[in-house]
This record gives structure tokens, C-alpha cells and sequence, in this order.
């Protein structure tokens, strides 16, 4: 197998450093390039939170969004620095109702919407 181009992270110094042996190289053009590869251990994550659609949850969450942004004041909007602080308290207001309403699921490989007792 022939590689003809590598493309390689120069700002990382775990990717960046890849030898060349020119003297390997035979009758081609070619000359055989190695990199190292770092391989750590990762941590998958094996629950999330969430609202099913069409759920009880889905139904709260989106009512007390509703009902908390009807309290927030939208007047006098004048500048950026208060556009900035309703779009930050309309943040507030939505992370506010996702922690009121999510449920922590279990990923599994069942864990897919299209997932059903027919698959399997």
C-alpha cells in the first residue's frame, strides 16, 4: 500500500512527530514515513440526561419555559449589554427547566429511538 500524503497536526506534539526514512526508500519515488499514535484510555460516558419527545417531561419542560420567559422583561431593550443579559437569563430560565424535568437514562446499545422490542 502506497500513502501519498499525510496530512498531520502540527500544533499537536503527540501528532506532529513522524519520521521519514529516506535511506528505506527502493526503485520508486516513495519513501516509507511512521508516526506514533498515542492511545489513551478514554472515559465513555454510559448515561446522559434527557426528555423523551412526546413525554410528560417534554409537556412540563416546555410549559415552565413558557411560563418563566412570559415573566421576563422585554422592554427597553436599548443596547447590547441588555439584549445580552435577557439572552443570558432566557438561558438561565431553560437550563433552570431542563434540570427540573430530565431524567438521567443508561446508554445502552437499546438506547436508540428507532430501538424496539422487534429489533431483538
Amino acid at each position: 500500500m502506497v500513502l501519498d500524503l499525510m496530512f498531520l497536526r502540527s500544533d499537536s506534539s503527540e501528532l506532529n512527530s513522524h519520521y521519514i526514512y529516506p535511506e528505506s526508500r527502493l526503485l520508486s519515488d516513495h519513501t516509507p514515513i511512521s508516526i506514533e499514535i498515542p492511545i489513551i484510555e478514554e472515559v465513555i460516558q454510559s448515561s446522559k440526561f434527557m426528555i423523551l419527545p412526546k413525554s410528560d417531561q417534554e409537556k412540563a419542560f416546555i410549559d415552565e419555559v413558557i411560563s418563566n420567559f412570559k415573566t421576563l422583561s422585554t422592554n427597553n431593550i436599548d443596547d447590547s449589554n441588555k439584549l445580552n443579559n435577557v439572552i443570558h437569563r432566557l438561558g438561565l430560565i431553560i437550563n433552570q427547566a431542563w434540570k427540573n424535568n430530565a431524567k438521567k437514562s443508561r446508554l445502552s446499545k437499546h438506547s436508540k429511538q428507532w430501538w424496539s422490542n422487534k429489533c431483538g
